[in-house]
């Protein structure tokens, strides 16, 4: 199955970070830190929590917004650029802001 492996390889990629998991959710997978749901993993794509201060970032590197059908987007959830989810690190600095993003919101 690979969205599977690439959950997989995405929480390795998280490794740093304290309290992450994947949790089975629409066909896909929702990423947590505790219990703050900032990501989501759907059909080989991760897409990460956005609000004001971060969105410039994905759409100057042209990412896209969640789009599991047709008919539903969902604005407050961005693709994550390849290059962001294979360097580990990066990965992570990434991650704190889409959990900022979720527990500002709260």
């Amino acid at each position: 199955m690979k969205d599977e492996s690439f959950k997989d390889f995405v929480l390795d990629q998280l490794h740093e970070l304290d309290d992450i998991e994947a949790r089975r959710m629409f066909g896909g997978f929702g990423v947590y830190r505790d219990e703050t749901f900032f990501g989501i993993i759907h059909k080989g794509r991760l897409y990460f929590k956005i609000d004001d201060a971060t969105l410039g970032e994905y759409r100057k590197r042209k990412m896209k917004p969640f789009r599991p059908n047709a008919k539903q987007t969902l604005k407050s959830y961005y693709q994550v650029p390849v290059d962001i989810i294979e360097d580990g690190d990066r990965l992570c600095e990434w991650a704190v802001k889409a959990i900022g993003c979720q527990q500002s919101k709260a």
